[in-house]
């Protein structure tokens, strides 16, 4: 009986320790071999310039996150209570300002406007992307990357539209080498269904 306990015991144990090795509480440890960012996948070629009037551009703001998110790290969400970070996997700068940039080029290149990421300059007479980024890490249960983005979108008259976009990776082992690929490809296709929601619309 004693014999069987510890077999459970250790069999119910192996998750958790093969988890382990590649997540982390805090961000102590070696620093990472490598950096993970999000690279548009078109990108305006070198020489391409824009032109237009503040009234027509289109501004993107850095989208809001929760305290999760507010860090260079790979959120792992082990259970619904439960979320940890991925191990020796660090942002070259915030998620949030990462996926502002990556939306403000895929937009540039997509729409063919002038596209401002940055600071509000305090017009009324321009078109304005502010959003959350709800997700943008790994899920352990289904070991899935997810991003997911909540857009609003003002135009120059103060209407308001938003809409949730979300993409998620599934069949991913929890270890940057596999995660930051699947993390950009996500990111990718969540900026390119933005952006065409952004070209539906008049002005």
């Amino acid at each position: 009986m004693k014999v069987k306990r510890v077999l459970s015991l250790a069999a119910a144990a192996l998750p958790a320790a093969l988890l382990a090795s590649c997540v982390s509480i805090g961000a102590g440890g070696d620093p990472p071999e490598q950096l993970i960012t999000l690279t548009a996948r078109t990108t305006a070629p070198a020489g391409a310039t824009s032109q237009g009037t503040v009234d027509s551009a289109i501004f993107v703001f850095e989208p809001e996150v929760e305290d999760r998110l507010d860090v260079n790290r790979v959120p792992v969400q082990i259970d619904p209570s439960s979320v940890a970070y991925l191990q020796n996997a660090f942002y070259v700068d915030h998620p949030s300002r990462l996926f502002q940039g990556l939306l403000a080029e895929t937009l540039r290149v997509s729409t063919g406007r002038l596209v401002i990421a940055g600071a509000d300059p305090g017009l009324p007479n321009r078109t304005r992307l502010y959003g959350r980024l709800v997700e943008m890490g790994y899920d352990v249960p289904s070991m899935s990357v997810t991003v997911t983005y909540d857009a609003v979108r003002v135009d120059p008259e103060g209407n308001i539209n938003a809409q949730r976009f979300s993409h998620s990776v599934p069949g991913i082992a929890a270890d940057s080498i596999y995660v930051a690929p699947a993390l950009n490809d996500a990111a990718n296709e969540v900026a390119a269904s933005v952006a065409q929601w952004m070209g539906g619309f008049q002005g």
